[in-house]
């Protein structure tokens, strides 16, 4: 059997094998409430043979929306909402993940179709948050959190776990990536604090390390609990990839299982886009630290999704866009790989014989 399509053991959850759905945001949501569009785009990736389906940044408090449409889990109507969409991709095989988040200085835009301008307040938007009161370009200005108010957003980070549970997901995913607050306070580009969450890379990485010790303290102990970090912010000033070397590990020790690493979104600047771009800071975090970690970023093709895990860059991968292109990328990356796995009864006819 190929290593992509080899199971793998995270605590107590065993997961059929290491293709896995990135969080992608559909902005489809109403109030927070994610409806018939989840359940078919999660589902169809389900069905499709991913190991690990997880659901896009859903945010913790309504402020900490990117859009007014993102997907959120600050109540029990939301909790409600995703628990049939869990059920339907646990009847397919493959294990439930959500990703919780907060947007920061980046929240209250439009979506990507209307332009990604600010939301203004005349218009539905709100107030945004962030570590320093330093807009990213062309956004608004951001309050300065107090510690208090990080308080505020730990637990609240807590109670979307609590939710995530009871909504029957497997796996919870922090996202401390791609520019929104949990990344802001690492990287000095929009950190300039000078009390316990300013400074020193510890003191930067504070917030981030309470947040996933608080969703560590309310969920299972059974359950695996990932992280999302950016590698890089591709910036000489920013985060780097030797400053998330040193952060792996102390996300490890406060509860989390797997780092998955992406890059950039906190400064805008020119990214190298080419295959698989990012590998090489999954690669650096694995070997340099022991922590697992996952790889992301225009990984398209079967054979080199296996030679990532073969060379020892990580231990999963998580596929996007080419998952949006053909749901059902694992199934037919299996057979390219020689691997027998089981294709949904009502489309085997459809199953390649050659």
């Amino acid at each position: 059997m190929s290593l992509l399509f080899s199971p793998i053991q995270l605590r107590d959850l065993a997961i059929k094998n290491r293709a896995w759905v990135s969080p992608m945001c559909q902005y489809s949501a109403v109030d927070g409430v994610p409806n018939q569009w989840h359940l078919v785009h999660l589902g169809g990736f389900a069905k499709g043979g991913a190991g690990l389906v997880m659901a896009e940044a859903t945010a913790v408090v309504p402020e900490g929306r990117i859009s007014p449409n993102d997907a959120g889990l600050w109540n029990d109507e939301q909790r409600a909402a995703w628990a049939p969409i869990v059920d339907f991709i646990h009847g397919q095989g493959a294990a439930a993940a959500i990703q919780l988040g907060h947007a920061g200085r980046k929240a209250s835009t439009q979506t990507p179709w209307e332009g990604r301008g600010v939301v203004e307040d005349a218009d539905g938007g709100w107030d945004v948050v962030a570590p320093s009161p330093i807009a990213y370009p062309d956004m608004k200005v951001p309050h300065e959190l107090t510690v208090a108010e990080i308080a505020e957003v730990v637990d609240a980070f807590g109670a979307a776990a609590q939710r995530a549970v009871e909504a029957g997901f497997d796996v919870v995913e922090i996202h401390g990536a791609h520019g929104y607050l949990l990344q802001e306070f690492l990287s000095p580009l929009s950190n300039r604090r000078t009390d316990d969450y300013g400074g020193s890379l510890p003191n930067r990485a504070r917030f981030l390390l309470e947040v996933v010790a608080e969703v560590r303290r309310r969920t299972p102990s059974g359950m695996p609990l990932l992280a999302r970090i950016s590698g890089s912010d591709w910036h000489d000033d920013g985060w780097s990839v030797e400053d998330s070397v040193e952060l792996a590990p102390l996300l490890s020790e406060v509860g989390a299982d797997l780092v998955d690493v992406s890059s950039g979104g906190n400064a805008v600047v020119r990214i190298p886009l080419e295959p698989g771009y990012q590998v090489r800071f999954a690669h650096a975090v694995r070997a340099k630290t022991g922590v697992a970690t996952g790889a992301v970023g225009l990984i398209t093709e079967a054979r080199q999704a296996e030679e990532i895990l073969a060379g020892g860059s990580a231990d999963v991968v998580f596929l996007g866009r080419a998952l949006l292109r053909e749901p059902h990328w694992p199934l037919l990356a299996a057979h390219e790989l020689g691997d027998d796995i089981a294709w949904p009864l009502q489309y085997d006819r459809a199953r390649p014989r050659d």
